[in-house]
């Protein structure tokens, strides 16, 4: 599958002449996923993070079940920036996990090409919203589960079964730890993106 010719790509004029193309990409998932860590992974610059601690009000209303040990959350967005290669590289986005910080979703995912899901298998339920967000809203995702140490494995088709995912949506296992898992997720979310565009590029002018 080839990169070039996916929708929604912001192309720039190089200084030797060549033309680069940027895609925007979501990174979403429930609170304490790994969206900042997956984004800080694979950039190739300083990534922006708007991380604040938690406070015992914001324990109060965020639900840390499963995620005792994190001590700070996105309340904004992360940001980051990958080469894939010559001529193509992906803005990522991270999204605030929790409910409070969800009227910032819309804009975010403005022109936005495709989105990855991150999900924790022992939170997993976290995950109904921004798959139902990004259905409804006709945007292509993949759904990366992160492998949290000590966390029982499943099958990628298991996730699927338990989403109630479309078929054909990609599940992948990841450590978002690890850039070259990482960067295997993004790969793997644009190529799946660009093979929507075009199939529905073709229905629409057939």
């Amino acid at each position: 599958m080839s990169f070039e010719h996916v929708g929604n790509a912001h192309s720039t004029h190089g200084a030797h002449g060549d033309d680069a193309m940027a895609l925007k990409i979501l990174v979403a998932g429930g609170f304490g996923a790994g969206k900042t860590t997956l984004v800080g992974a694979v950039s190739d610059i300083r990534p922006l993070r708007t991380e604040e601690p938690l406070s015992a009000a914001g324990r109060g209303v965020d639900d840390t079940d499963g995620v005792a040990r994190k001590t700070a959350s996105t309340v904004a967005m992360d940001f980051g920036r990958i080469t894939i290669h010559a001529g193509l590289s992906l803005y990522l986005f991270g999204t605030p996990g929790q409910d409070r910080f969800w009227f910032l979703w819309d804009e975010l995912s403005e022109g936005a090409l495709a989105a990855v899901v991150l999900a924790d298998t022992r939170r997993l339920e976290d995950c109904f919203a921004a798959v139902d967000y990004f259905e409804r809203r006709r945007i292509p995702f993949v759904v990366a589960v992160n492998c949290f140490p000590g966390a029982r494995t499943y099958a990628a088709h298991d996730v699927s079964h338990a989403l109630d995912l479309d078929r054909g949506t990609p599940v992948v296992l990841c450590d978002a730890r690890d850039r070259d898992s990482g960067k295997d997720v993004l790969i793997r979310t644009v190529e799946y993106a660009g093979r929507v565009h075009t199939a529905r590029l073709l229905d629409a002018v057939g």
